[in-house]
């Protein structure tokens, strides 16, 4: 399993600050972090907490090594987490500024987050979507990522290549899709417009609906795109394309990001 992976890793720690500055004034922004959900009763056994946030790493759980992280990366004001009580309690100990009860999905844990951010002082127009179960994300990943992100694109997924995946953590595994260009998997960390978030609402829940649906992920992109996929002639411009068409807004993969965004914590 992944806990016993863990001791052959450990945080990278090094000086970030060009990556923040790059003798320009950077942008801050607010973070939501989605904790919701349970674990499955196996796996909640052998971690000892039925919440993926509450895992420990070195007697610190996910959560805190996310927030740390987020603090870390100089470029974050509030931070918002939504999930169960455990949760909740452990996020206003690791310094969250708004914690929300969980709601039914995904997405719309995501926009309660949003509200909340709304609903307080300077609502903000763009923010950083974070997952609590990647044990390595640092300040300086974060900081990079982010900082590469253009804002002309309405939200920003970080793309880590195969070969980079397994040069930083060889012998494990995660979901590739192979594209003309590379072969690739996305991480879980991401930039996002609010507003065109809002605007994409219907299909952001359409997509969760049939994310564990081949047959109903098969009835969203259509047939040219998935027939493009099956034979590896699919481009990074075709997924952009398509992520345009379906969702009314525009995306930018970040290729080459770091591999620490895809190590996240699956059972």
């Amino acid at each position: 399993g992944w806990w016993r992976r863990f001791g052959h890793w450990r945080w990278r720690r090094r000086s970030w600050l060009d990556t923040v500055c790059d003798n320009r004034v950077p942008m801050f922004y607010d973070a939501i972090i989605p904790a919701g959900g349970t674990l499955k009763e196996e796996f909640a056994s052998q971690v000892g907490t039925a919440s993926k946030a509450l895992i420990k790493l070195e007697d610190v759980t996910l959560l805190a090594r996310t927030i740390n992280a987020l603090r870390a990366s100089g470029l974050i004001n509030r931070i918002v987490v939504i999930g169960g009580d455990e949760v909740l309690a452990e996020a206003k100990s690791a310094g969250a500024d708004i914690v929300l009860p969980e709601g039914s999905t995904g997405p719309e844990n995501i926009f309660k987050g949003i509200a909340a951010l709304e609903g307080g002082s300077n609502p903000p127009t763009r923010i950083v979507l974070a997952t609590c179960d990647l044990p390595f994300l640092t300040g300086e990943l974060i900081a990079s990522f982010v900082s590469s992100c253009p804002a002309e694109h309405n939200f920003c997924v970080p793309l880590v290549g195969e070969k980079s995946f397994h040069d930083r953590f060889p012998g494990t595994d995660a979901t590739f899709v192979a594209l003309r260009d590379n072969v690739w998997t996305t991480g879980c960390l991401y930039v996002f417009d609010i507003a065109a978030l809002k605007k994409a609402k219907p299909h952001i829940e359409r997509v969760f609906e049939n994310r564990k649906s081949k047959f109903g992920m098969a009835k969203l992109l259509g047939p040219v795109f998935v027939v493009k996929w099956l034979t590896k002639s699919l481009s990074l411009t075709d997924v952009e394309n398509k992520i345009r068409s379906l969702l009314g807004c525009s995306g930018k993969a970040i290729v080459n990001s770091a591999p620490e965004f895809a190590f996240d914590i699956d059972y």
